[in-house]
């Protein structure tokens, strides 16, 4: 079975259960030796699916992506990310508001293998700087304003070209 397979019975399991009850006792975390959510279910559902997989409503308008473009644009980061120097296992801190890129973002690193660590833009520099410290991050996604609010640039690997 594949792992998509396995990923799709196991769910189906919780699906078909009329209550938390019998989903309790009935589900079973599938073994699998090899799985990536983006790579194995994101990316075979979105290929050419063009409804609406984001919607961000703000005063300026609505934002929509669809499935296909969502998965493409994330590639492209992955990409870009993978050449600079992300590697698989490696903590970006993702400090985003809810814009595009920040979903665009988590699809990335899962499909990269990069933990995420999310953080609001709020954070003050001593916040940021205590979560890179505590949580051993190498990169950042962020913008001009969170950038600003970070003291010691150097210790990131990855910076724009």
């Amino acid at each position: 079975m594949t792992p998509a397979a396995a990923f799709r019975a196991a769910r189906d399991v919780l699906l078909a259960a009329p209550d938390l009850a019998s989903a309790r006792s009935s589900f079973r975390w599938p073994l699998l030796e090899a799985f990536n959510w983006v790579d194995d279910w994101f990316e075979p559902y979105a290929l050419g699916h063009q409804r609406d997989a984001l919607r961000i409503v703000t005063d300026a308008g609505t934002e929509r992506l669809s499935f296909d473009e969502l998965a493409r644009r994330s590639r492209s980061i992955a990409r870009y990310l993978r050449d600079h120097g992300v590697e698989r296992g490696d903590r970006i801190l993702v400090m985003l508001t809810n814009v595009a890129p920040l979903w665009e973002t988590m699809l990335a690193a899962i499909r990269i293998g990069a933990v995420i660590i999310p953080a609001t833009a709020q954070l003050t520099t001593a916040d940021l700087d205590d979560r890179i410290e505590r949580g051993a991050v190498k990169h950042i996604v962020t913008d001009a304003d969170g950038a600003a609010k970070v003291r010691e640039p150097s210790r990131l690997r990855v910076r724009p070209s």
